[in-house]
């Protein structure tokens, strides 16, 4: 029998995540578009602005993408030095106003205290490089998806019905020597633990990671950083890119993942491709649970297995200017961890793109 956690923080939940974006339109359409999202609520366009927004997602995915207007807005400082990226990972908590003091007492640096509005109670700490956590609490039965300023799109329905159902996790590139303080810092200060590792090594090229975890398993964080020892590759591409600690890719749970990559693809979404030598390969390595080879072949689906089950997952092509940010599709069947040969094959897999761009 599980236990409820003991957390000062309680059950918690991923509320919502807000991206800081160049272009809240080209934004807005690619993920209506390619990922089956609906466009739920946005600002008021007729009101005086210093940013404008929009509620994107479907299911249990809330993704908020707003654009600055003016100069001193603080989506305008972040954008002009990491471009379009993640500023905010939001957790649903019961009391905002404990959440923040406590978290500010362990050594969180504040950023807004709590404060009441629309019947939201929020309060925000940094977490890692510029990306920011923001407690929320809504009072009175408010609908999961409502935030101050946003106006609800009743009625909002996904163009299409892509299976993607909720965050399974975020990927997050540290600099070097910032992996274990970060560890550090998600355990103690806001009641995460650590649940995996990983080395990874290709060719002259590796890279650490460790997995953080809430104690609801609501929020899962994979850091990476930098072996520094070794050839630069895509790690310390992206630190120098995006300027610094960020979010390199976002990953959402699929209920068909075969299903999903055929049809997004079929509406301009790009994904990474894989060498044919891993599937002639993967029969010798596991027994599938689901799909055939040749299905996982066609979409470029990759496949690992814990004592749990098997994990299906691919990522798209980073469409950033940049290159530093990318989503990615998972399909869990049973699986809890991140196979190591995925997690090869990604860095792999990104590292061909990049050495292909330069080309």
């Amino acid at each position: 029998m599980s236990t409820a956690p003991t957390s000062v923080f309680g059950q918690l939940s991923l509320d919502h995540i807000e991206f800081y974006v160049s272009d809240l339109a080209d934004e807005t359409r690619r993920l209506v578009d390619g990922f089956g999202f609906a466009v739920y609520a946005g600002t008021d366009p007729t009101a005086p602005l210093e940013a404008r927004s929009a509620g994107v997602g479907r299911e249990e995915i809330r993704l908020v993408l707003t654009e600055p207007l003016v100069g001193d807005h603080p989506a305008a400082a972040y954008v002009e030095k990491h471009g379009s990226g993640v500023a905010d990972i939001s957790f649903g908590v019961a009391d905002p106003a404990t959440a923040f003091t406590e978290a500010v007492r362990r050594g969180a640096r504040p950023v807004s205290p709590p404060r009441e509005r629309d019947g939201v109670v929020q309060a925000t700490v940094m977490g890692f490089g510029d990306v920011a956590h923001t407690f929320v609490r809504r009072t009175g039965g408010l609908d999961a998806r409502h935030l101050p300023g946003l106006l609800p799109h009743h009625g909002a329905e996904p163009t299409w019905d892509s299976g993607l159902t909720a965050v399974d996790h975020f990927a997050v590139c540290l600099e070097p020597g910032q992996l274990d303080p970060t560890v550090q810092f998600y355990e103690t200060v806001l009641d995460f633990r650590m649940i995996f590792e990983e080395r990874i090594v290709v060719g002259a090229q590796a890279m650490n990671s460790k997995v953080v975890q809430d104690a609801s398993r609501a929020v899962t964080l994979t850091l990476i950083e930098p072996d520094v020892s070794r050839s630069p590759g895509q790690i310390d591409e992206f630190l120098k890119n995006h300027g610094g600690a960020g979010v390199q890719h976002v990953a959402f749970a699929a209920t068909d993942i075969v299903r999903a990559v055929r049809e997004a693809g079929e509406r301009g979404v790009e994904f990474l491709s894989t060498p044919d030598t891993y599937y002639a390969m993967l029969p010798q390595r596991l027994e599938l649970a689901r799909h055939t080879v040749t299905d996982l072949r066609d979409v470029n689906v990759l496949v690992d297995e814990d004592h749990h089950g098997q994990l299906f997952q691919i990522f798209t092509r980073s469409a950033h200017p940049r290159r530093t940010f990318f989503l990615e599709m998972v399909e869990r069947l049973g699986a809890r961890t991140f196979g190591s040969g995925n997690i090869k094959a990604l860095y792999e897999a990104v590292e061909a793109q990049r050495q292909a761009e330069r080309d």
